[in-house]
Order: structure tokens, then C-alpha cells, then sequence
């Protein structure tokens, strides 16, 4: 039985894909879909494009067989194509009123069977600013959700339910910092095809943010604010305990997760890998464009509950009173406390300046007994694989800004200096040796995109000589917007997820993108599968060493080069 794909290319359609679609022609009910591997193999060993899930054709079930037992009730999701998908299942109680800023409760039971079919709650956080740029909101193309504080929600695609099977679970911590973003914020987050190509179970969480999730309250409040630094991160803890006791029922193994997260997702992965409380409850983990060395300190995160209480006009006699306030009064508070402390730096664009004092977790020397990665790698993960990577472009500063394409050498000399100083002229000459002809935007968007941290973060990794880490580099530009927004960050994301047709304004759509896709989804398949990213699709692929620095390059050809923008970087660390 064979498809025609958005291309319009002939492909066979999946073994669980064609018993949907049989029975759903039969009759009106389940859909059979146990025993199926979920994808065809072609000669390079990767699995077979599958577009179906942004296709008009696409079959949905509804029926009784998409129920699935959890611990705290059954819940009954849809089946589409041959994967089960379940949204928005409570991991946690709601985190309104009294339990505002708490650590996160297990959710009531519930009788009966619980809808599980479409996204819950996001958690409060302030408005999306990428609206207002049109280009910017066509490549993104943002779902926003519906803010409120019963959050604490995970979603599930899997391939089969209730068969007895242990597949690898990939776990995936939404980016956007720690104040915003959500498990449904971008289209290349869906899990179905990534589910179905690999024969993986895929899961995302929501969970609390900024003010809600962060909030330092504990020299004020005393044992009863204990946590509140640290919310936000016990509530990922409690998701991934939440698949330890669940996911089996979805067909998935609890003895082999992954957790891995993009630019904030990146930081939450980092942060996991020292916390004890997660210790056991994740096996690989994967840092995108989010390599977090450092998290806040109290010092830091008491002057912002400070300035967050002044705005309310409170006293620290008043604290029951932030348990009363609406959460967009609160969100609006810690907008204007951030803004206050750590006002932005206009003058680098595209290169910001040092880490102001924001929202995120505190090392408070119990939940978060260390920085994550400094001065060395947690030790308490050390049997735990990683993989790293940046993209090329992670400022793109002419992305939506075309006038910018034609930035004079002078004015981008101007910019660097914001950031640099004195050491503008030897920072420029690195990066002009090392990318010769590079037009002026070029080595501004290189320079302020520097793979500095995600190479420490290997290094320091790779020093512990326990789990192996791998290096990746995603270089490959996107033909949308004449190009501008190269190897922007976010870029490797629908690759990843092998939702680059699905994610088209950000790809092209095009057939270059989706191989190159399947190489990438592949590589995150087999590390979740078995700690190793090589496949028969990619170069071989070594683990990292400090002496080599060997990086997978990904891009129209994909290779392996040892530490492939070494001498600019330095000059870039040396100028710090």
C-alpha cells in the first residue's frame, strides 16, 4: 500500500498506518495498531519520509481502544495515522491560590475517563513580542496557548498502548528561556512523526515559569517558601516522575528516557543533570542551544523578589496577598522588577552584553546543590550520555530586518565594540581570516554566536571519563526570507522532529530539508535508543575529546571536523 507525499513523491504508507486506515474504511471503530514497527526503512537506513500528519487526508479515531490507565485515572486520546496522541494529562495538581509558588502536589484522581485529546494550560507568562515583526511571525508561526496555573500538563505520541513493548522515550523540555514558551508553542515540537519514524514514544511537558515558577521568597517567607526558587524545576522533576510510573502504559520503556530541550530547554536539561531529586529518571540527555554552565544565586534572586514586591507595593508581612492576586497582575510585577534591575542593552545589537539578574532556578544548595556545569561536570550524572550542539547563526540580527543585509563595515565594527571594546580590530581579523569574503552582517551574526559554552560544557563532560558525549554544529541555511535568517536559532528544530514539511515558512519544505531532516532525527532516534548517534545515513560520528574536539557538522553534506572554528573562538574567549 503506497502514499503520495506533499511532494509528490511516492512512498509506502506504514504497517500501523495501513490498519487504520483498513479498519476505519471497514467500520467505525478502534484502530489496530499493535505489532507494527511504525516505519519502513530505505537503503540508507533511515526511515521512510512521513508527511501524513500535515496532510488534509489524514484519519482520525476516536474510540474506545485510545484509552490508556494512569495512576491518577484513564485518559482517551485519538489515534491519526497509526500513532496514538494524548494531550494535556495532568502531572500535577493545579499551582493556583495556596499552592502558588509550592512544589508541585500529585493531581486528584478522577473518575469515570478523562478527555485527553488537545493541549492544557500554559503556565503565565508575559505577551510574545514576535507578533509585531511580520516576517518574524511567519517563520514561527507561534501557538500561544491559554495561560493559567492548572499547568502542570504532559503530552504523549506513541506508536502502540497497552502491547507490552519498551520503547526508547524521548522527553522534551520546551525552550523560551525560563520565562516563557510552552509544549505547544511551535508546530515542530509535535511529536507524531517522530514517533512513527522511529517507533519511539514522544512526550512534551509544561510546566511553571518566571514569577510563578521562580520566584525567591524563602528569607522572607521562611520554611513555607523553602522551594520557591526552585519551583519551575521540581515540576519537571515531578513530569519525569510522572512517565516513570505511566509510561509503560503507553508503550513506552521507563528504564530508557531521554530528556532533551532547545535554548531554555537546553539550560532545563543542563540543570537536571545536577539536581539529585532527578537522579534515575532520565538515561541520555541532549543540550541545544542552551548549554547552561551557571544559575542564579540567592543574592541575586532575593533582590528580584524584592523588587517584585515593591511593585506590588507589599510589605514582607503581606505575602499571604501574593497568593490572592490574579497571575497577570503578577506576571505585569515581574516584567517591570526584571526591566529595573537589568535594563537592556540596545547599543550590541545582536550581541546583548553579561547576564543580567532574570528568572530561572537559584543554587540554594539542596534542590540545586551546584552550578550545573561550573567548575566542573556534575558528578551525580556522570554515567548519563550527552550530546551538545549550536547552531551556526543563533543571532541573525538581519532576519527580519532586510535593511540590515547591507550594514557597512564600519557600523558593524561599532556594534562589536558595544560588546568588546578595545579588542574590536582582533576579533573582527579572526573572524575575516576565518570566513573570508563574509559580508559585514556575516561576522557580526558569527561573532555574537560564539559555540564557546557549548564546547566547555563537552569539555567538561568529556573530563570526567565517564559517559560518552558527542559535538554537533547545525550549519545549514534556510532558503525563506532570501536567506537572511541563515542558521538562525530554532533552525535544527523541525529537523530534529522530522517536521520540516510541517514547518515550512521556516524550511522551504523543500527535499534538500527533509533529507536532511532524516539524517538529524535519526541521529537523535539512535542516541535515545541506545546513548549513540550514529547511524548508517551520517560520517562516523566519535565522541568528543578536549584534544580533538571532533563536531559533526550538519549541513547540505554532512562530515566530522576537529574543532572547526577553534582559533576564532579563542580570540573571542581571550577578549571576554
Amino acid at each position: 500500500m503506497n502514499k503520495r507525499n506533499d511532494s509528490g513523491t511516492i512512498e509506502p504508507v506504514s504497517p500501523l498506518a495501513q490498519k487504520t486506515v483498513g479498519r476505519r474504511t471497514l467500520m467505525k471503530g478502534a484502530v489496530a495498531l499493535a505489532g507494527g514497527t511504525g516505519f519502513a526503512l530505505l537503503e540508507n537506513g533511515c526511515a521512510a519520509p512521513d508527511t501524513a500528519s500535515a496532510s488534509s487526508g489524514a484519519i482520525i479515531v476516536t474510540d474506545p481502544s485510545t484509552v490508556v490507565e494512569t495512576t491518577a485515572g484513564k485518559v482517551r486520546g485519538f489515534a491519526r495515522n497509526g500513532i496514538y496522541t494524548f494531550k494535556g494529562i495532568p502531572y500535577g495538581a493545579a499551582t493556583e491560590g495556596a499552592a502558588r509558588f509550592m512544589p508541585p502536589n500529585k493531581p486528584a484522581a478522577w473518575l469515570g475517563v478523562r478527555p485527553a485529546m488537545y493541549y492544557g494550560q500554559v503556565s503565565p507568562q508575559g505577551p510574545r513580542a514576535g507578533w509585531a515583526n511580520n516576517e518574524n511571525a511567519f517563520l514561527f508561526e507561534w501557538d500561544d496557548g491559554i495561560q493559567g496555573e492548572d499547568c502542570l500538563r504532559v503530552n504523549v505520541w506513541t506508536p502502540g498502548i497497552k502491547d507490552g513493548r519498551k520503547r526508547p522515550v524521548m522527553v522534551w523540555l520546551h525552550g523560551g528561556g525560563f520565562t516563557a514558551g510552552s509544549g505547544q508553542e511551535l508546530k515542530s515540537y509535535d511529536g507524531e512523526n517522530l514517533a512513527r519514524r522511529g517507533d519511539v514514544v514522544a512526550v512534551s511537558v509544561n510546566h511553571r515559569l518566571g514569577v510563578v515558577g521562580f520566584l525567591n521568597l524563602a528569607e522572607v517567607g521562611g520554611s513555607t517558601y523553602a522551594s520557591s526558587a526552585n519551583a519551575g524545576m521540581l515540576d519537571l522533576v515531578a513530569a519525569l516522575e510522572w512517565v516513570r510510573d505511566n509510561i509503560a502504559n503507553f508503550g513506552g520503556d521507563p528504564g530508557n528516557v531521554m530528556i532533551y530541550g532547545q535554548s531554555g530547554g537546553g539550560a532545563k536539561v543542563s540543570t537536571l543533570m545536577a539536581m539529585p531529586a532527578a537522579k534515575g529518571l532520565f538515561h541520555r540527555a541532549v543540550v541545544q542551544s542552551g548549554s547552561s554552565l551557571r544559575q542564579g544565586t540567592p543574592e541575586n534572586s532575593i533582590k528580584l523578589a524584592a523588587a517584585v514586591l515593591a511593585e506590588l507595593g507589599l510589605r514582607t508581612s503581606q505575602l499571604d496577598q501574593l497568593h490572592k492576586l490574579p497571575f497577570p497582575r503578577l506576571v505585569e510585577a515581574a516584567i517591570a522588577a526584571q526591566r529595573k534591575l537589568s535594563p537592556p542593552n540596545p547599543a550590541a545589537l545582536g550581541l546583548g552584553g553579561p547576564r543580567g539578574i532574570g528568572w530561572g532556578p537559584v543554587v540554594d544548595g539542596k534542590i540545586l546543590p551546584q552550578h550545573p556545569f561550573d567548575p566542573a561536570a556534575p558528578a551525580i550524572s556522570a554515567n548519563v550520555p550527552m550530546m551538545i550542539g549550536t547552531v551556526m547563526n543563533e543571532s541573525s540580527p538581519s532576519a527580519f530586518n532586510a535593511a540590515l543585509e547591507s550594514m557597512p563595515e564600519e557600523e558593524m565594527k561599532k556594534r562589536v565594540s558595544a560588546r568588546y571594546g578595545d579588542k574590536t580590530d582582533r576579533i573582527v581579523e579572526a573572524y575575516r581570516k576565518a570566513h573570508p569574503g563574509a559580508k559585514p552582517i556575516e561576522i557580526l551574526s558569527l561573532i555574537s554566536s560564539s559555540r564557546t559554552n557549548a564546547v566547555t560544557q563537552a569539555e567538561r563532560k568529556a573530563a570526567q571519563g565517564g559517559a560518552p558525549v558527542y559535538v554537533y554544529w547545525f550549519c545549514w541555511h534556510t532558503p525563506v526570507l532570501d536567506g537572511r535568517p541563515r542558521s538562525f536559532h530554532c533552525s535544527e528544530l523541525s529537523f530534529v522532529f522530522f517536521n520540516t514539511d510541517r514547518c515550512a515558512p521556516m524550511t522551504g519544505g523543500t527535499a534538500e530539508a527533509r533529507e536532511l531532516a532524516g539524517r538529524i532525527s535519526d541521529a537523535w532516534i539512535n542516541f535515545a535508543r541506545k546513548g549513540d548517534p550514529n547511524h548508517s545515513g551520517l560520517p562516523n560520528w566519535p565522541a568528543f575529546t578536549a584534544a580533538n574536539g571532533e563536531t559533526m557538522i550538519f549541513d547540505k553534506k554532512c562530515g566530522v571536523k576537529n574543532d572547526p572554528d577553534r582559533e576564532e573562538r579563542k580570540v573571542l574567549e581571550a577578549s571576554a
